[in-house]
């Protein structure tokens, strides 16, 4: 604290002035997330482009030479004067010779230079160059060639993280939590390489604004669509087709972007020499869309969905089928040259079904766990040293166990386990800090509570598993509230250019624990949250 005391009596000792602005292709309009906007000749002043490509820099009065990159992308250097707070946007050229693949961060150097722990940020492009099997290009196997990533086995999509589990992986999309990210019972992922634009994964040392989860966060966005012209994009692979159209509503002011992806492995089943195949059923399915408005300089709205499901079917005697569905609703305003803010309504459902369709036993089998979150960020460029973030969230979790449904003609009979409920909520608070030339820390604290509501019966029980209460708690009722605080701090000592030593404290809690019977995942695998026995995790 008393680093940030002197370094805030010395910002407001002089005079300075805010240089804003959104960084974006030259070619589509869409904002570049994590490019980098450097005052050359001034190794202290610079600044990274957040997930909505908005940056903020506090400058002297006087004139500069500000030089803007992002990978894949030329450098543009602007020569600028600074006389009071200016807006700047940039647009950069993408490069058309990229000559090898590799997975790195945004400059070569940053991993050195930032003071935040076991961040990797994947080259969407170069993703689309690295074989894969069937030709289908994969993010989530991509991301197990990074070190500290390990698979979670042949043909699996789970992955784990430094030792955690494969449910310990917080996996969003748009900022929707992905509660199974696999097809085809793990051997493909659910994210379409086509509808991304950015991926961003914490292996450990996670922000305050996250969490969840123990292990690490895969931060997933998608493409916002071309602002130029209408362009449309599709392939044919091994097992499945992929096509994708994005465009301009209003040209430089809103877009959209609609892709889809389809197996038709069933379709070549009609043709099989065996007749018992043929009415089989094997596919799955994604859809990814995306649009947005620019309502003024100020204030932007973006509404984005996915829509994803597998489906395995024997004939008439047998079917099963799960799926995630996740919509997020976006606002972006600036209050002003140095705060944004952004304010997100978001919706996230997975869910399965098991049939039996032979006659006398019918009966289907199902379950689902859906999630309504309100989310409020801000960030604050506060001068060249200190850059705050700082929000709140609160999700609603429901979890519906399972449940046997069956028609009257059936001799299965029904049975249904009750729903839980949850109320998910946290708020937080971090300081980017550049203490010197060399010493750079990020430090914050995040404060969440768990509380579990009412609506269905809870029991406890003793240490040697007998009930010794039963209670039911009506809709709306609080049965018992779990509060944790989790500090978050980073900090790094950059020797010379090519190397800094590092070290980061993070404390992690974990609400939503995952029931599995193997240690690969499953589409039937089960989530339930804290309960009156249930304890949160903590790492």
């Amino acid at each position: 604290m008393f680093f940030c005391f002197i370094s805030l009596s010395f910002a407001f000792a002089q005079k300075n002035y805010t240089l804003s602005g959104v960084v974006k292709s030259n070619a589509t309009g869409e904002t570049l997330i994590g490019a980098s906007v450097k005052i050359v000749g001034a190794t202290q002043i610079g600044a990274s482009t957040n997930s909505y490509g908005f940056y903020s820099l506090n400058l002297p009065e006087g004139n500069y030479k500000v030089e803007v990159s992002y990978v894949g992308y030329t450098t543009l250097a602007k020569d600028l004067v600074i006389k009071a707070n200016a807006k700047q946007d940039f647009s950069l050229e993408e490069l058309n010779n990229l000559s090898e693949v590799v997975i790195t961060n945004v400059r070569r150097n940053e991993n050195v230079i930032k003071a935040q722990m076991g961040e990797e940020k994947l080259n969407v492009k170069d993703i689309q160059n690295i074989p894969v099997l069937f030709g289908e290009k994969d993010i989530l196997k991509t991301l197990q060639l990074l070190p500290g990533i390990k698979s979670a086995g042949e043909g699996n999509s789970g992955f784990y993280v430094r030792g955690g589990a494969t449910d310990q992986n917080l996996i969003l999309l748009d900022e929707a939590p992905v509660y199974n990210a696999s097809h085809l019972l793990g051997f493909f992922s659910t994210f379409n390489s086509d509808a991304i634009k950015d991926v961003t994964v914490y292996k450990g040392g996670m922000p305050a604004q996250y969490g969840g989860r123990l292990s690490s966060v895969l931060d997933v966005r998608m493409n916002d669509g071309n602002k130029k012209e209408t362009t449309f994009e599709g392939g044919i692979g091994l097992i499945s087709s992929r096509l994708k159209v994005e465009g301009p509503f209003v040209k430089d002011k809103s877009s959209f972007m609609v892709s889809g992806r389809r197996t038709y492995a069933d379709a070549f089943l009609a043709f099989a020499p065996d007749t018992s195949l043929r009415g089989n059923t094997l596919f799955f399915y994604d859809l990814n869309a995306k649009a947005n408005y620019q309502l003024d300089d100020k204030n932007t709205i973006y509404l984005s969905g996915y829509f994803g499901r597998d489906k395995l079917g024997l004939n008439n005697t047998f079917g099963f089928n799960w799926g995630n569905a996740t919509g997020t609703l976006r606002w972006n305003h600036l209050f002003s040259n140095k705060l944004f803010s952004n304010t997100s309504l978001i919706m996230s459902k997975y869910d399965y079904e098991i049939e039996n369709l032979l006659n006398g036993s019918e009966f289907k089998v199902s379950s689902s766990i859906k999630d309504f979150n309100f989310k409020q960020d801000f960030l604050y460029a506060l001068n060249n040293k200190h850059e705050l973030k700082f929000g709140f969230e609160a999700i609603h979790h429901t979890i519906a166990p399972g449940e046997i449904s069956s028609p009257s003609t059936s001799s299965v009979n029904e049975i249904k386990i009750e729903n839980r409920k949850g109320l998910e909520m946290a708020t937080y608070f971090s300081d980017e800090f550049d203490v010197s030339d060399r010493i750079k820390m990020v430090y914050g604290l995040r404060l969440s509570a768990f509380s579990v509501l009412g609506g269905s019966t809870y029991k406890t029980f003793d240490k040697d598993g007998f009930e010794t209460s039963s209670a039911f708690y009506g809709n709306g009722e609080f049965v018992k509230t779990y509060f944790n605080l989790e500090p978050r701090i980073s900090a790094s000592y950059q020797l010379d250019e090519d190397k800094s030593v590092k070290a980061s404290y993070t404390r992690n809690v974990q609400n939503l624990h995952l029931m599995s019977n193997s240690t690969a995942t499953t589409p039937t695998d089960l989530y339930i949250m804290n309960s009156l026995n249930t304890k949160p995790e903590l790492a």
